[in-house]
């Protein structure tokens, strides 16, 4: 049975339990501010289901993630930075990047940061609505372990690879395009396989070319390299695979070659002797300050008019509404405002073990 826990009850279990693994309060904070941002725009296989098996299991039992993040600006230029995470907590390399970026953007005009040794961020998206925030275009991407198979592969070679734009408007909710370059991302299937759902046909091909759809399998096959994910446009390139393939590579080359780090299958997480490693990710951060080019309000009443004549154009039958980047993710805030967090009984399960684990003082909802 599906509960819901309040956005502010969901933030602070975050960050006590972040806070009993080794991380910083004000680190703590940032990593939980992250993954409730992640819940409340309905983006939940990035939230709280992900505490568990990507920072929590990270840290304590794997050992391949440090909490305490050492921030390390390795080259620093004018208008642009390379950072050394040092594998600490990827929430808090990226906000400080981003925050570095827009500093820079505020001084000449853009800014771009990347960063090398990192670790998962969290959702994409939250970054480049830093800098929207502050009257700018934002831009974010990050490679990951190796996913995505190039068109007319089927061995997984990229990340998911999010390649991400921030537009502010006039509207109450900015342009964000928050999502991966594969067809479906692997927190995705961690949701259908908590929930015991098949994947969607299509969506994961397998070393024999055929589709698979058993999720918990996947999820196993991804690791072993028996499946990999299709891109964006699916199996070739018919349907246009091939550009979701050249848009992973694009985030991948970003990520990887201006700050000379891992690529690829170097971002497996395992050793030759498969012994697991840090993840030692790269991400890159890109801010534009608006007045620059024009006054930021005329700009966000242009872009705000664009995506209004996009939603008002005509639908297909049967079609109630169209939808514009980042509108889905505001309903989702105004639906769960009263509501809160959904948590499903696996996802209870991983609360009720970190809770037990760390020995933290909490009687959940869903446990009366």
């Amino acid at each position: 049975m599906i509960h819901h826990i309040a956005f502010d009850s969901m933030e602070k279990f975050m960050i006590d339990v972040f806070k009993s693994i080794g991380v910083p309060e004000k680190d703590a904070e940032i990593c939980a501010d992250v993954l409730i941002t992640s819940d409340k725009r309905g983006i939940d296989s990035h939230g709280i289901g992900r505490l568990k098996p990507i920072y929590y299991d990270r840290i304590v039992h794997h050992k391949v993630q440090q909490p305490v993040t050492r921030f390390e600006i390795v080259r620093d230029h004018l208008s642009t930075a390379v950072v050394d995470g040092h594998h600490g907590m990827g929430m808090v390399i990226a906000k400080k990047c981003m925050e570095l970026a827009i500093e820079k953007a505020k001084q000449h005009g853009m800014g771009m940061v990347v960063a090398r040794n990192s670790t998962h961020y969290g959702i994409a998206g939250y970054y480049p609505l830093m800098a929207c925030k502050q009257n700018m275009i934002g831009v974010s991407g990050t490679n990951a372990r190796p996913s995505i198979a190039p068109t007319f592969g089927v061995e997984n070679m990229l990340g998911t690879n999010p390649l991400v734009f921030g537009f502010p408007t006039d509207e109450p909710f900015d342009f964000v395009n928050d999502y991966a370059t594969s067809v479906i991302q692997r927190g995705k299937i961690e949701q259908y396989a908590r929930e015991g759902k098949a994947c969607p046909e299509g969506l994961i091909i397998g070393r024999d070319g055929k589709s698979k759809t058993d999720s918990k399998q996947i999820l196993d096959d991804l690791v072993k390299g028996e499946a990999a994910l299709t891109p964006i446009g699916g199996i070739g390139e018919e349907t246009g695979g091939y550009k979701g393939y050249g848009f992973a590579t694009v985030t991948e080359i970003l990520s990887a070659a201006l700050q000379q780090g891992a690529f690829l299958h170097q971002l497996s997480g395992l050793d030759r002797n498969g012994n697991k490693i840090p993840y030692s990710l790269g991400h890159f951060f890109i801010a534009i300050d608006i007045q620059c080019f024009c006054d930021p309000a005329d700009f966000r009443k242009t872009t705000g008019d664009i995506l209004r004549a996009l939603r008002a154009s005509e639908k297909a039958p049967g079609a109630e509404q169209i939808y514009t980047c980042g509108q889905k993710e505001y309903l989702a805030g105004l639906a769960r405002a009263d509501s809160g967090v959904p948590v499903n009984e696996a996802l209870q399960k991983d609360m009720i073990t970190m809770r037990n684990e760390l020995g933290l003082d909490y009687t959940f909802t869903f446990e009366g």
